[in-house]
Formats: C-alpha cells, sequence, structure tokens
C-alpha cells in the first residue's frame, strides 16, 4: 500500500474526520505561527480524528493500531500544517510509550477515556530524579516538549540509580502538576508550541515509572504496536510530519508555476527531480511502516526502518530546499507556503531521531556482525 493513495488508506485507517483536520489545519496555520502553539480548533480536530487514542491499549478504549495508517494520516495533515502534524504524531507516539507503564499507571492515565493527550520529553535525560519513599521526586527542567501546552500528562526522563547502574527512567506526570515556561522561539515548526516543563518536588509513585530499557523488550501477548522495539519506528513517527511538509511545498511550487505567465525552462528540472524525490520518500516510510507493523523483528529489520525513515527524511528536505531557492522573490514573502514548508522540513530534519549518519552506523552494524542480522 502507497502512503500517496490516499482511497487505500482509508480502507484501513481507524482514524476519522481528516478531512476537517485538515482543513482547520489549514486555516490556522497562520494563527499558530504567529503564537508559536496550535490553536484550540486545531487540538480538538487532531483529538477527534484520534490521534492521541491510536496506539492507546484496546482495554481502555484505545485503537492498539497499526503504523501505516498513522504515517498516511500524518501526512496528509502535513501538507496543510506540519505543526499540527508534528502535534498529532507526537500525540499517538506517546500514547505508545504511556502502554509500557505497570497496569496501574495505566489506568490512571486513561481514567477518563482513551483520548488523552500526552506530551514528551524523554530523549535525552534531563533534570534530576531522586528516589523516595514508594517513588520519586522529579526537580528541575526539560525540553522542549511539544503541544504541552494542551497535554492532559507528560512523559519526563531522568538518569536514575537502579541495580545495574544508571538507567534513564521515564515518569508520568499530570500536567496540573508541572510549570510550562514559554521557551519557544523558534524558526520552523513555530505552531508546536515546544516549550520548557519545570518540576519543583513533583513525586511520582512506583507505578507511573519505567525504564527506557522496557521499550526494548518482547512483550508476549502484547497488541503487535506494543511488541514493536522504540529504535524501529522513532524514526519514521518525526519523518512523516516532513512527508507532509514535503507535499505541502510541491503543491504550492506548482500552483504558484501554474499561474505565472512565464516559467523558466529550469523549472521542470526542479518540478520532476523534487517530485520523484518525494515520491520515493513516500515510498519509503510506506516500507518502514508496513515493516513495523507486520515484518520479522531482528536487529537487521530495525536498522534498515532506521536507515529508510531517515534516508526518507534527507529526500524531502532535499526537495523542498530545491524548490524554496528555486522561488526566487516569492518565497521571501512573510505569508509563503514554500517558505513555511521550508522551515518546518529544516527543523524536522535536524531531529536527532532523523540523524543518518547515526542510521548508517546502526545499519552497517547489523550488516556486518557475525550473526548478520539474524535473531530477535
Amino acid at each position: 500500500m502507497l502512503i500517496d493513495d490516499p482511497e487505500r488508506t482509508a480502507l484501513r485507517t481507524p482514524l476519522r474526520d481528516l478531512s476537517a483536520l485538515t482543513a482547520t489545519a489549514r486555516r490556522d496555520a497562520p494563527v499558530a505561527e504567529e503564537r508559536r502553539a496550535l490553536t484550540a480548533d486545531a487540538v480538538d480536530a487532531l483529538t477527534r480524528a484520534g490521534f492521541p487514542r491510536h496506539f492507546v491499549p484496546g482495554r481502555f478504549g484505545g485503537e492498539a493500531a497499526e503504523f501505516v495508517p498513522l504515517v498516511a494520516g500524518v501526512a496528509d495533515v502535513g501538507e496543510a500544517c506540519a505543526a499540527t502534524a508534528w502535534c498529532a504524531a507526537l500525540f499517538a507516539a506517546h500514547g505508545r510509550l504511556a502502554a509500557y507503564l505497570p497496569p496501574e499507571g495505566q489506568r490512571e492515565v486513561w481514567a477518563d477515556g482513551p483520548d488523552v493527550r500526552i506530551a514528551a520529553a524523554v530523549v535525552p535525560p534531563q533534570g534530576a530524579a531522586v528516589a523516595v519513599d514508594g517513588g520519586w521526586r522529579l526537580d528541575g527542567a526539560w525540553r522542549p516538549a511539544s503541544g504541552v501546552d494542551h497535554a492532559d500528562w507528560i512523559l519526563l526522563a531522568s538518569w536514575t540509580d537502579g541495580e545495574e547502574g544508571r538507567e534513564h527512567r521515564i515518569f508520568a506526570v499530570p500536567r496540573a502538576q508541572v510549570t510550562v515556561a514559554d521557551t519557544w522561539y523558534s524558526s520552523g515548526l513555530r505552531g508546536t508550541g515546544s516549550n520548557t516543563v519545570h518540576c519543583e518536588g513533583v513525586v511520582v509513585p512506583r507505578h507511573r515509572t519505567y525504564t527506557l530499557a522496557a521499550l526494548l523488550r518482547n512483550r508476549p501477548g502484547a497488541a503487535r504496536c506494543h511488541t514493536v522495539p522504540y529504535p524501529m519506528v522513532a524514526a519514521l513517527m518525526f519523518a512523516a510530519p516532513l512527508l507532509g511538509a514535503a507535499r505541502g511545498a510541491l503543491r504550492a511550487w506548482t500552483g504558484e508555476r501554474l499561474a505565472a505567465e512565464r516559467t523558466h525552462p529550469a523549472a521542470h528540472t526542479v518540478l520532476a527531480r523534487a517530485s520523484a524525490r518525494i515520491r520515493a520518500a513516500g515510498l519509503l516510510l510506506t516500507g518502514a511502516a508496513e515493516r513495523a507493523d507486520g515484518g520479522e523483528i531482528t536487529p537487521l529489520t530495525v536498522a534498515e526502518n532506521r536507515r529508510d525513515a531517515t534516508a526518507a527524511a534527507t529526500l524531502c528536505r532535499e526537495a523542498v530546499d530545491a524548490l524554496f531557492h528555486a522561488s526566487g522573490l516569492r518565497a521571501q514573502s512573510p505569508d509563503s507556503a514554500v517558505q513555511r514548508a521550508w522551515r518546518d522540513a529544516t527543523a524536522v530534519a535536524a531531529h536527532a531521531a532523523l540523524d543518518p549518519d547515526a542510521a548508517a552506523r546502526a545499519y552497517a552494524e547489523a550488516v556486518l556482525s557475525p550473526a548478520g542480522g539474524d535473531g530477535p
């Protein structure tokens, strides 16, 4: 199945009202840019569309759904507004992370239903966590936390001392127990509201915490989306909004050329190369999503997914960069859709999860290891 095939996507996706979300995201994109946060209407629309509940376990009313429809839906939204797509993808992804909490913690997070919006700042570990009776006390600052102003809960990570040494531990904290500082001043993804979270003496009980190592372990009997290792899908989640931004840039750039009286001959080459890159990126992300949904899980397939997602991100960034530089003075206007897509694409591609060199090292290690990538 191809991500850019909306008819086939609609047959499999548990997401709904995507057209309404896309319309709202496109309408409110300028306001989100100005305010540096999504509008309430956009957040309500992405919640109604089902992004926060996409990976929530079925016993709490969630979908425990697949990666293919999520990536497709995020890319669709990203054509209208990359910031909205970014928050939609992360609200879904963080619901998947919260499903690794102990059962009592999960029941607490989803006590009011599956449409809980969860923000996160889990990589790298920040702040300080000190063991206290029954849990840990959190103090310090965590940044960035996308969509935190519209979140109900937030996942934070700190280093803690464990039986086998230092542990990367994740904590689930109600949004009401933290303070958010308005620090998100960026060139791209302005509308994500990726602000800084402060904790002062926040106590988190043991049932609302787990170590990052849990994301790498097999979970017999769990839904497929909760058994896929974190490195197999992390880059995929971040690349999907970039695919949407690239498609949006291509659509806007093409529209400008159709409206122009004359088109420079070089524009033909720009159009062909950019569209081919974006098409290839969509195919790569489709394959990675399908592998996550049903492929064999081995060190090699995990590395292949990371390789393909980062390669797709690079292709999208290159395409948008070419479109921006071929736009001339048009792209210098503050209301240029191509300029906004270029800023957003540049910001997404700079994320550590999409580092092509790190992905290349992981892939080479998997291919060249003595086991040849075999085994779990």
